[in-house]
């Protein structure tokens, strides 16, 4: 019997394109091991069964569901059926903070929660494989109209029965009402990030981009995301490492330093807390493949 086969990060993948918006309608491939990028992950699953172990649950979905999930923290898809097909999309944090979501919502999500739903139907499944079409077209007008509509298809979440895992809550989010001027601030400090995640930057010259004091940009961006501007930063130049390290003569120091960090030993810690491994083992186990 042949060898399933599996997914392997690379540099046209989404770990290597940590600011890119991605759609996809295709048959999912099992991961080997877990892995983690800059965007929040929608997945709507058009036939067949899927499998998900997450950073501290795990999720089994079928035909008909939809989940939503921050690939920041490691993931992976372990076990899914030979029919399996799913569709779905990357969202840079920057078109995630245009959700009108409840923000107990957003921020279960930013720390680790999974937003299931099955309140879904046949429109769905027409409408995830249009926007596909649209985002792979080359046209930016018909990109932008399917991220529009998909961002609103997945606003409608709070109009329906959904649940988050961990911890089952059910229903009709509630939640502080959305603050839209935080967000565009939020959106602001996300774009300058994203632009210059592998330069040295600190908070005052994120701060400085979206026109607001340094402190009260921490604060916000803590409370909107879950992480320290730091975290934000540092995880965008992981998942750029990531890519990076899947290439078999890929030298560590060298990952290290294009990946914008300033020292071997601060990318060592970062890496190994998020990937609970060293860089060169993570090299090592994706070569051995």
């Amino acid at each position: 019997m042949p060898e399933r086969p599996f997914y392997q990060p690379g540099a046209s993948s989404v770990e290597g394109l940590p600011l890119a918006l991605q759609m996809f309608h295709n048959h999912p491939l099992v991961m080997l091991k877990p892995h983690w990028h800059a965007q929040v992950e929608v997945n709507f699953i058009v036939q067949g069964r899927v499998h998900y172990r997450m950073a501290e649950h795990e999720i089994a979905l079928s035909a008909g569901e939809m989940c939503l999930f921050w690939g920041g923290l490691p993931h992976q898809m372990d076990d899914l059926s030979d029919d399996a097909v799913y569709a779905g999309a990357h969202l840079p944090l920057v078109h995630f903070f245009r959700l009108h979501l409840p923000a107990d919502v957003r921020h279960r999500l930013m720390t680790g929660a999974t937003l299931v739903t099955n309140a879904t139907d046949q429109s769905d499944n027409d409408n995830f494989k249009r926007w596909n079409d649209y985002a792979r077209s080359g046209d930016p007008a018909r990109t932008e109209h399917a991220v529009n509509e998909l961002l609103l298809r997945l606003e409608r979440v709070r109009f329906e029965p959904y649940r988050l895992v961990p911890g089952t809550v059910a229903g009709h989010g509630a939640g502080s009402p959305f603050d839209q001027q935080s967000s565009r601030n939020v959106g602001r400090m996300c774009d300058f990030i994203a632009e210059n995640f592998l330069y040295d930057i600190d908070c005052v010259n994120i701060a400085c981009a979206a026109d607001i004091h340094p402190k009260y940009a921490m604060s916000l961006f803590k409370k909107s995301t879950g992480m320290t501007l730091n975290e934000y930063v540092s995880l965008l130049r992981l998942s750029y490492a990531q890519a990076l390290l899947m290439h078999e003569d890929a030298n560590v120091l060298k990952v290290a330093m294009d990946s914008g960090f300033g020292s071997l030993s601060a990318f060592n810690k970062s890496f190994r807390k998020l990937a609970g491994m060293s860089p060169s083992d993570f090299r090592r186990a994706g070569a051995s493949r």
